[in-house]
């Protein structure tokens, strides 16, 4: 649909398209990869702090200075390494603007099959970009992100895949690019992967991305961050001062740095997430389906008894909610977020009814 009041670029423009967010309660919501269980106690213990209500008839500390300074304790780094942002997409959105503007002959490298935000940025940044395929199992060859480059963008683990590239394959990367940025994405890292930040001392081009959305159970929050050389913050930082000088509000910056510190909530969360996703993959695989393997909090699986489409909406007609793409290459296959074990349970037992219903219909 076109406005006679839009510009140009705005009428071209194909935003993203999230996840659907239904309302009500009475769905099993295993489609937008959410942390099933609640934040941490010291997050929202955040929230009764005395001194918020002053707080917040004042404009927010723009630097964020204490979360930075809890994050970067985390990591073992410096605070002037820490950048913070309203949500890991703004902060992939600065990424972009920052880094990856650079003309027609130096294209940004990112999978065929990923966050479908990235092409987003790219038309709406007016960035080339290159997709190099993914391999028959959808792991990444790393070979392919050499030559003239914008930089080069990823999820690791990958999504909507799961598949997670080993950190001698980041360090490669890193290799193919040195005069570039490498901006990884690791939404997922704490499912299972090992985090790139460890490499950040060696290689100053080398840029990581987190949220808080998955890993924390706050993705009502948006709040994520990147991790690199001051040089890179830097850049940023000069970006979102041109955009929005205050993106994260008082009690964002303070329940994010109470949910950073607690990281016995979050060793414990994630090893249930870990556990069930595991069993999840197994009992999928005894329902004769095909499960890639995953380090992220979410299965991608090709149902083989029956077609991916027909499954996702006879769970749908079950209040299950889980994602289907209808786009190459994804299109036999279904992405299930890991939820409780209840709820995997609730999703396994329609998955046997749907597949048996679709039997006795063959047999007659």
């Amino acid at each position: 649909m076109n406005n006679p009041f839009w510009s140009p670029a705005l009428a071209e423009l194909e935003p993203y398209v999230p996840g659907e967010q239904p309302r009500g309660n009475r769905l099993i919501k295993l489609n937008t990869n959410e942390n099933p269980y609640p934040p941490s106690t010291r997050a929202m213990e955040a929230l009764a702090d005395p001194q918020l209500a002053d707080a917040l008839r004042r404009y927010p500390d723009p630097e964020s200075t204490e979360l930075c300074a809890t994050i970067a304790a985390q990591e073992g780094l410096a605070p002037e390494q820490v950048f913070v942002g309203n949500g890991s997409d703004e902060v992939l959105a600065h990424t972009f603007y920052s880094f990856f503007r650079r003309g027609a002959d130096e294209p940004l490298l990112y999978p065929e099959i990923t966050y479908s935000f990235y092409p987003v940025y790219c038309q709406l940044y007016g960035i080339p970009h290159r997709s190099p395929a993914l391999r028959e199992d959808f792991s990444i060859a790393v070979e392919d992100y050499a030559g003239p480059a914008a930089g080069v963008i990823l999820p690791n683990p990958n999504a909507p895949t799961g598949r997670y590239l080993a950190l001698e394959q980041i360090e490669r990367l890193l290799e193919l690019q040195p005069e570039r940025v490498v901006a990884v994405d690791e939404a997922y890292i704490e499912f299972g992967g090992e985090s790139a930040a460890g490499l950040i001392g060696r290689y100053p081009n080398l840029l990581v991305i987190r949220t808080l959305s998955k890993s924390h159970a706050l993705a009502g929050l948006r709040l994520g961050y990147a991790l690199g050389q001051p040089h890179l913050v830097e850049g940023l930082q000069r970006t979102k001062n041109s955009f929005n000088s205050y993106p994260i509000d008082s009690i964002a910056q303070r329940m994010a740095a109470a949910a950073i510190a607690d990281t016995a909530w979050l060793r414990d969360t994630r090893e249930r997430v870990i556990a069930t996703r595991e069993r999840v993959a197994r009992e999928l695989e005894a329902l004769d389906f095909e499960v890639v393997p995953s380090m992220a909090n979410f299965l991608l699986a090709r149902p083989r008894a029956i077609g991916a489409e027909s499954l996702y909406l006879q769970l749908r007609e079950r209040q299950i909610l889980v994602r289907y793409f209808n786009k190459p290459r994804l299109s036999d296959y279904l992405r299930i977020s890991i939820g409780t074990d209840s709820e995997m349970d609730a999703l396994l037992a329609a998955c046997r009814e749907i597949q048996g219903t679709a039997d006795n219909s063959q047999t007659r």
